[in-house]
């Protein structure tokens, strides 16, 4: 099948590059605009829970009531007891067009010493907007931002909808950057692969059309369903990074094929027949384990899951569309523009080279490999056994951002988490003014008010039979202080007749952790069944697939246990600048998992591909799995390279959890590239023998039938002698 579209591609050449270049241009026109389209912030919350149920009840009973605006306003000399405090405040506030600003709340119009602190000399005053989406509010926001500051005061501006703006720009500003940074990069680490200007810019081209489409297909979705803006940042890591892989390996094999065989239609045929099958089967494995996040029910994963889909499959076909029209126009012009002599020379021989001396290394000593490297990944990964679960909140931006400083100060000079209690809708079974109602609320407000860790209770809210109750505590609130609170407070009694929902930001995190443990055993078991059924349909094995799973876990715990070692427990945060919390946001390591797992086992394709190719010509396990390491060694680690130049352009990244992800990429990529597949995997595949091949006879008969195969039968070719223990 792979052999015959290689051959029809080929035919077609100027066809296909004619109706690519216009879906190009289209993308380009259109499918940048998906900046504009994208959800802004938010997404984290898990749908019909608790905290969920309870904010929609408060926005339909008393309104919206969250701080879309925190404007918080100091002086040095005056308190918020003076007259000239009170009218610059009071004067700014009422020049806020009322359409724009419905409600402003402050001191002056509660008169709650809440909003008193630092000793008299700070407050601030909550602003809701108008907007019925974050989109909305975030126009309004840009509207009003110059109108908050109040003549003869220092103003600071946070709050909900200015975090979002700041998040917005640093990640518009991470891609810009990541492209100013990494496309340079990797011309030139391409131009010293091939060593042909016209061979190293073929993967680039592919990123840049890979980039193109998955900004249109995000767009596509959007049309559909909501997609959070942290999508694009793994759209673009993924879109350049998989594209680029794809188009190496494309490249590679075809400047190989041409040694072989004059003929360029002959070469593009065997290109896609090998390289072409390694990609499609790479691509859907990398898509399938992606495809676990939308098994989530927050918007954050499941716009990742989207995201990433999309951006693999617009990948995965350029790769075996575009890429083989571009080589068969090129032909042997493929190493043109050479900036070395040696650009076009033959394949190394196997029995040379520094991969070839590895490779006969670890064939000799497979278990003293195998055990070193597994107690090196098993010590990498201690630390994760005593991971904090934590959210995501304000420190996340950096330390100077204004929407930073503003939540740091309402923590710290005022009293009782002003900007985020824990809130309590109770429907009575009456009017609650009426004296039954009213003794019954008594009662229960007492019972909160002795729940250990709550330091006042307060009605804030009375509306025909429901009643909002906001409890203060001194807790930071994404701890597991707060969230055992909140699970205190879940379990005092209402009044009788009545329900109860507790809600806020960190009964929103208790939801969260709840639902993601929920889910998160689901997707283990889809992408290992997945992944096991494409493995087995690509190599004809039940062996090989299992080591495979039990490889990537073993390299994603090690991941895990140096994230929790840096962002947890604050080692390196000096050079990485960012402020630990001392906890990790649960949504972080499963969407890590999804990547890592589709970019490891990427490479593990890439190599069982070369080694199943020679063990078929040859039957030899030994000879194959060094023929493997040799062919693949190297372009797996250049790969891996070239992806971490990628990602650690988003690393530099000034919001804390796209700087994790960026950070656990490198560390998966580094720990999978140089330890596990071109140590490990070969170590374990020798001490296995012809075992890993092995398949029960009718499953071996599935595969014989259903096989996604290279070719319809081996090609033998004159091989060197094979590498033996």
């Amino acid at each position: 099948m792979f052999e015959s579209w290689g051959r029809l591609v080929y035919a077609r050449r100027r066809l296909v590059l004619a109706l690519a270049g216009l879906v190009v241009v289209a993308a380009a026109v259109w499918g940048t605009g998906v900046f504009g389209a994208l959800q802004s912030g938010g997404g984290f919350t898990a749908p019909n829970s608790q905290s969920q149920q309870e904010s929609d009840l408060a926005a339909r009973t008393f309104g919206r009531n969250t701080a879309d605006v925190v404007v918080l306003y100091t002086s040095r000399t005056l308190t918020v007891h003076d007259a000239a405090f009170r009218n610059a405040v009071t004067r700014t506030l009422a020049g806020l067009p009322k359409s724009e600003v419905p409600s402003a709340v402050s001191y002056w119009t509660t008169k709650s010493p809440q909003f008193v602190g630092s000793g008299g000399h700070a407050t601030y005053v909550v602003l809701q907007l108008a907007g019925g989406s974050d989109s909305a509010r975030l126009d309004t926001y840009a509207e009003i931002q110059g109108k908050l500051a109040a003549p003869g005061l220092t103003s600071q501006v946070g709050g909900q909808v200015p975090t979002y703006s700041a998040i917005n720009k640093e990640v518009t500003s991470d891609i810009g950057r990541a492209e100013a940074i990494s496309l340079p990069v990797l011309l030139v680490l391409l131009l010293v692969i091939f060593g042909s200007l016209a061979a190293a810019s073929l993967p680039l081209a592919i990123g840049g059309i890979g980039i193109l489409g998955s900004f249109a297909a995000l767009r596509l979705l959007t049309l559909v369903t909501g997609v959070s803006i942290y999508s694009i940042n793994i759209t673009t890591i993924l879109g350049l990074g998989l594209a680029i892989d794809y188009g190496l390996f494309m490249v590679s094999r075809f400047r190989e094929e041409l040694h072989r065989q004059p003929s360029t239609e002959e070469a593009v045929a065997r290109t896609v027949a090998t390289a072409g099958r390694t990609v499609a089967v790479s691509g859907v494995t990398v898509a399938v384990a992606l495809a676990g996040l939308m098994l989530f029910p927050e918007t954050f994963l499941r716009s990742m899951g989207y995201g990433g889909v999309a951006t693999v499959l617009v990948d995965m076909l350029a790769a075996l569309t575009i890429m083989p029209a571009l080589l068969a126009v090129l032909g042997p012009r493929v190493n043109a523009l050479r900036v070395r002599r040696t650009a076009a020379r033959p394949p190394r021989d196997e029995q040379s080279g520094a991969w070839y001396r590895l490779a006969h290394s670890v064939m000799r000593r497979p278990a003293v490999y195998a055990v070193v490297i597994v107690v090196a990944l098993l010590a990498l990964a201690a630390p994760f056994r005593h991971i904090t679960w934590g959210g995501t909140d304000a420190r996340s931006l950096p330390a100077g951002a204004p929407a930073r400083v503003v939540t740091e100060a309402l923590n710290k000079d005022f009293p009782g988490n002003p900007a985020s209690p824990i809130e309590v809708i109770t429907r009575l079974d009456g009017p609650a003014t009426a004296p039954a109602q009213q003794a019954a609320l008594t009662g229960y407000l007492q019972r909160l008010e002795h729940v250990p860790g709550v330091s006042a209770a307060q009605i804030t809210g009375l509306r025909g039979t429901a009643v909002r109750i906001d409890l203060r505590y001194s807790a930071d609130p994404s701890s597991v202080t707060a969230r055992q609170l909140v699970t205190a407070v879940r379990a005092v009694p209402a009044p009788a007749g009545s329900h109860a929902y507790v809600g806020g930001v960190t009964a929103q995190l208790v939801d969260e952790l709840a639902s993601l443990g929920h889910t998160l055993p689901w997707m283990a078991l889809v992408i290992c069944l997945a992944t096991f059924v494409l493995l087995f349909l690509a190599f004809g094995s039940v062996v090989l697939p299992v080591k495979a799973i039990l490889m990537n876990a073993l390299s994603l715990s090690a991941t895990f246990g140096v994230i929790v070692w840096i962002f947890q427990e604050g080692h390196l945060s000096g050079l990485l600048r960012f402020t630990p919390t001392g906890s990790i946001d649960p949504a972080m390591p499963i969407l890590l998992l999804a990547i890592v797992f589709g970019l490891s086992m990427d490479y593990e394709v890439f190599l069982l591909s070369r080694i199943r190719e020679r063990y078929d010509v040859t039957g030899d396990n030994t000879a194959a799995i060094a023929s493997g390491v040799q062919r693949t060694g190297g372009l797996i680690t250049s790969l891996a390279l070239m992806l971490v130049i990628v990602v650690g352009a988003f690393s530099a990244s000034g919001i804390t959890f796209i700087k994790l992800l960026g950070v656990g990429m490198i560390v998966a990529l580094i720990v999978d590239a140089t330890l596990v597949r071109v140590l490990l995997v070969p170590a374990t595949m020798r001490l296995l023998g012809r075992a890993n091949w092995w398949a029960p006879g009718p499953l071996g008969r599935v595969y014989r039938r259903y096989g996604i195969r290279e070719q319809d039968a081996p090609q033998p070719a004159a091989e060197p002698e094979p590498v033996r223990s």
